[in-house]
């Protein structure tokens, strides 16, 4: 895999709005958006009574290193809000790192790549937007041949939100 990409998704309040200012706090902390995915309207997973999601994509570049970068994202969550009270509960926002370059990390506060990118389409979609033929780096498959196997059943809906 070639670059830095997390995922960004909004499920309370004006949703968009925390994704736009989520992007915004993340390049006053010195990360660079190298490019986005379009932004999709996702069924909750994992737990069904909560409103749907907003969820975009970015590509981002920075010398932070995966542990640091991790920091950064948590502190720009709490800035805008964000209370963790439910596994898979709402949020106004949360920032997940889908993949640090080739790097494989696996502690108890960072897994890299994402352990849930293979079996979520909200992941795979805007993945597949922008890097359809980068391999993951643990199973070795493109983000098309994951999305072609993915059993996620849930709809991931394309829309006009821009950044």
């Amino acid at each position: 895999m070639n670059g830095i990409y997390i995922l960004l998704g909004s499920n309370m309040g004006n949703r968009l709005e925390y994704l736009r200012e989520a992007e915004k706090q993340l390049i006053l902390e010195d990360i660079k958006v190298v490019d986005e995915s379009s932004i999709y309207e996702t069924e909750p997973w994992g737990k069904s009574d909560q409103d749907w999601f907003l969820n975009v994509v970015l590509q981002i570049d920075t010398s932070k290193e995966p542990q640091e970068l991790l920091k950064t994202i948590l502190e720009v969550e709490e800035r805008l809000g964000r209370i963790r009270k439910a596994k898979w509960g709402e949020r106004c926002i949360d920032i997940d790192i889908l993949y640090y370059h080739d790097l494989q990390i696996e502690n108890e506060r960072l897994t890299v790549p994402h352990s849930g990118i293979e079996g979520r389409k909200f992941t795979l979609i805007p993945l597949v937007e922008m890097c359809p033929l980068e391999l993951h780096p643990v199973n070795g498959e493109t983000q098309m041949q994951m999305l072609a196997k993915c059993s996620d059943k849930l709809d991931c809906l394309l829309t006009d939100y821009k950044l």
